[in-house]
């Protein structure tokens, strides 16, 4: 982060960390960057636009945009302000289906 370089993150640490699910482990990622002082938008982008362009998918994934692959998550804080609350998952949309929706 110091020097710039662009840092993507993936799920692919789970087996780092035995017993933890992908989801698990990326948050435990996510949340080692958020405290060496990443702003939460920038650890948002490490997960999303910044991976997909280390694969070279941005033209697929990454982003919500028409024509692209897409899971949505919602959550009921705002995670720009406090990106914990990607903790606290509320509702979660995989290929266009509802899987998770809390009231």
């Amino acid at each position: 982060m110091k020097f710039g370089v662009k840092i993507a993150a993936g799920s692919d640490m789970v087996e780092r960390d035995p017993g933890k699910t992908r989801g698990q482990a990326s948050v435990l990622m996510l949340k080692v960057l958020r405290d060496d002082g990443m702003p939460p938008a920038d650890v948002i982008r490490t997960a999303t636009v910044n991976a997909a362009e280390l694969l070279g998918w941005q033209d697929r994934v990454g982003s919500l945009e028409i024509d692209k692959f897409a899971d949505v998550i919602a959550v009921e804080g705002d995670p720009l302000s406090d990106v914990a609350q990607l903790e606290r998952v509320t509702f979660v949309m995989k290929d266009g289906r509802i899987i998770k929706k809390q009231r």
